[in-house]
């Protein structure tokens, strides 16, 4: 159906007397002669308006109505977040059973001592994560043993090799190991096994007799797991020097500071966070803080060769001492591979200081860890929660047959009604009410308009005949 801007258009069926209507007679014409004539007048009426019908048009669906009065705003139908359902307390006693059993008073104080005891070890726990945080590191003296051993050395052997061997231990108080013995090697379980300690880790052989691989280098960052030594395999029957290049492993990082700082400071190596504190406390020591700016504190005769300005700002002085900081001091080693005599070969051994946990540190990682998972206490909780079901379901029981004996005929009715409820539930009957819907007031309620365009606007299934659907 098309329309003339230019024209006015009323609805079909509003009484106008532009339109002019032509009786038929029942029984006058054929049914299909009859519906010819009705159709080719109501075309000429159209027409008569500036109008055109075509019949075999493709007819598409009637759009909703759209309120624009209505007080209800239209919304679509998104479902919410699911919400959690609460888990009630299974160990936690009902309190109609709690009135049954007298000594149930006596259970009750155990579960509030059970929650106070559980709420300080969780306060405990994290107390403890908090200071593993940062671990508290204590100096220990690392022992260093280098030594080799050789096999097959003798003229008839076919495949002569040596091995280089490189080990360690932390050295308790009192303790001073001298030979370099398989047992003494061993670290101690409460501290660090030996590569921890190290960054990077070089070999040097013969360029001459290993052409191919005199280098041989170890890296942490390349290696997940941490090892006892190092030790290295080669075929040969030729003495010669080796030579080993250890660079520590510190965390956090280590520097080592230039001679202007170092004589400020009286360190040698150190981090940097601490070196900045020892240059604070020099400030505050030799009362060099400006009285007017507290921000900036002056320089005397050895803070100068550092900073090279009579003023500098506290904020400014990680920064400025980056140009004094400088990596730390290798450690070189030479071994001479030596292939004859008693093996193992080599009692040389080199004391270095290292930085190593508190020995309490790995007591309170095994406290946090029994603290998340102790199975026997879950077996325990367990066996209780099923305790506490069993006393519910024989609460039940108890108040079956209670009320039976009290008033049999009562209680009977009272169940059959209680059952005849939950069948209409499960039928769909429950919120249905056949007299209060027969009645006018039921669609006059403020839902209803809503409730009809929610009803036209919604997704029609396919192959349904509901509105909306063509």
């Amino acid at each position: 159906m098309s329309m003339n801007n230019n024209n006015t258009f009323k609805p079909l069926g509003a009484s106008s007397s532009a339109y002019t209507h032509s009786q038929i007679v029942p029984g006058q014409y054929p049914l299909s002669q009859a519906h010819a004539i009705v159709q080719a007048q109501f075309q000429a009426q159209l027409q008569a308006h500036g109008l055109s019908f075509n019949p075999n048009a493709k007819r598409f669906p009637p759009k909703p109505p759209v309120h624009t009065a209505t007080p209800f705003k239209q919304t679509e139908s998104v479902p919410g977040p699911r919400r959690k359902k609460h888990k009630p307390n299974e160990k936690q006693l009902p309190e109609k059973a709690s009135a049954i059993l007298p000594e149930s008073a006596l259970y009750t104080q155990l579960l509030d001592v059970e929650a106070r005891v559980d709420a300080a070890l969780a306060r405990k726990k994290v107390d403890i994560q908090e200071a593993m945080k940062n671990p508290p590191c204590i100096q220990k003296t690392l022992r260093i043993f280098v030594f080799n051993t050789f096999a097959n050395q003798s003229v008839d052997s076919n495949t002569p090799t040596w091995t280089l061997k490189i080990v360690g231990r932390i050295l308790e108080d009192g303790e001073d190991p001298e030979q370099p013995g398989v047992a003494a090697h061993r670290m101690p379980p409460l501290y660090p096994k030996f590569s921890a300690f190290f960054k990077r880790v070089t070999i040097s052989l013969d360029k001459r007799l290993y052409p191919d691989n005199h280098i041989i280098t170890w890296e942490n960052s390349r290696s997940s797991a941490t090892h006892e030594g190092f030790e290295v395999k080669r075929k040969g029957d030729k003495e010669f020097p080796a030579q080993i290049r250890l660079e520590m492993n510190y965390v956090p990082e280590k520097f080592m500071l230039s001679p202007a700082l170092r004589e400020v400071l009286g360190i040698q190596v150190d981090t940097r966070a601490r070196i900045v504190s020892a240059i604070w406390h020099y400030v505050k020591a030799r009362k060099l803080q400006n009285h007017n700016d507290p921000s900036y504190f002056h320089c005397d005769q050895a803070l100068q060769k550092v900073f090279g300005e009579d003023k500098v700002r506290f904020s400014m002085v990680s920064q400025r001492i980056s140009q004094h900081l400088f990596p730390p001091q290798v450690i070189l080693l030479e071994h001479m591979i030596k292939l004859s005599g008693n093996t193992p070969v080599g009692s040389a051994c080199y004391d270095v200081m290292v930085d190593v946990p508190f020995p309490i540190q790995r007591e309170l990682n095994a406290l946090v860890a029994n603290v998340e998972r102790n199975k026997e206490i879950d077996a325990f909780d367990e066996s209780i929660c099923g305790i506490i079901r069993k006393i519910h379901e024989h609460r039940r029981r108890r108040a079956f047959f209670a009320g039976f004996s009290q008033s049999p005929l009562e209680f009977i009715e009272a169940l059959v009604e209680s059952q005849n409820k939950d069948l209409k539930v499960l039928l769909g009957e429950s919120g249905q009410n056949a007299e209060k819907e027969r009645k006018s007031d039921f669609l006059k309620q403020p839902w209803v308009e809503d409730a009809i365009v929610r009803y036209l606007n919604r997704k029609p299934a396919a192959g349904s005949n509901a509105p909306g659907s063509t």
